[in-house]
């Protein structure tokens, strides 16, 4: 991608949002963070919708009226041509494997269980059982899927551990325990040593 600074829009608690934080970190990219309170309907007014019409954080805005949304779509074009990415054609499709799988099988649970605990301030006991279930299912499989590797593609970090690193890590605010996922907890470690986020 070109090397020219872009705004950032996005909510800090948001794991979404701090995906893209950590890439463009990571990068050493020249960005503006602009906050984001949707809660308060700050995602649907005029102005950001003219940036993401589906409401939505993060956008991002590269000038010129180039504007691109969807999280991990904002990913794949930061990471173009850097390490995050591999070149390797079946890797790369490895990678698009799991950001297809995060967000159809780990965030609409694990995110959102996080989401009711902290943005709404529910209780643990108040979370739907059936999303429970199957992020405890997604948090198996990512565990299954570890043991005896260091990152989920290849030998390196890359864009599918930072997408799914960004709610995983944070998996403990929506009433979920990784200690008994030792593969899980040891990749966490991992990727935010690498991500310097430790």
């Amino acid at each position: 991608m070109s090397t020219s600074a872009f705004t950032l829009y996005g909510d800090r608690r948001s794991g979404n949002c701090l995906k893209i934080v950590f890439a463009a970190d990571w990068l050493g990219l020249d960005y503006r963070f602009v906050d984001v309170d949707i809660m308060t309907g700050e995602s649907r007014t005029p102005e950001f919708l003219a940036v993401n019409p589906a409401g939505q954080v993060p956008a991002v805005d590269f000038g010129g009226g180039r504007t691109l949304a969807q999280s991990n779509a904002i990913l794949l074009y930061l990471a173009e041509n850097t390490a995050l990415l591999p070149e390797d054609p079946f890797l790369r499709a490895k990678v698009n494997e799991w950001l297809f799988w995060e967000q159809y099988s780990h965030e609409p649970y694990v995110a959102v269980c996080r989401f009711h605990m902290v943005y709404q301030g529910k209780s643990a006991d108040e979370r739907e059982a059936w999303r429970v279930e199957r992020a405890e299912a997604a948090l198996d499989h990512m565990e299954a899927q570890l043991a005896g590797r260091s990152f989920l593609v290849g030998e390196a970090l890359s864009v599918a551990d930072i997408s799914l690193l960004a709610y995983t890590r944070l998996a403990g605010e929506g009433g979920f325990d990784l200690s008994k996922r030792p593969s899980l907890t040891a990749w966490i470690t991992r990727c935010e040593t690498a991500l310097e986020l430790a």
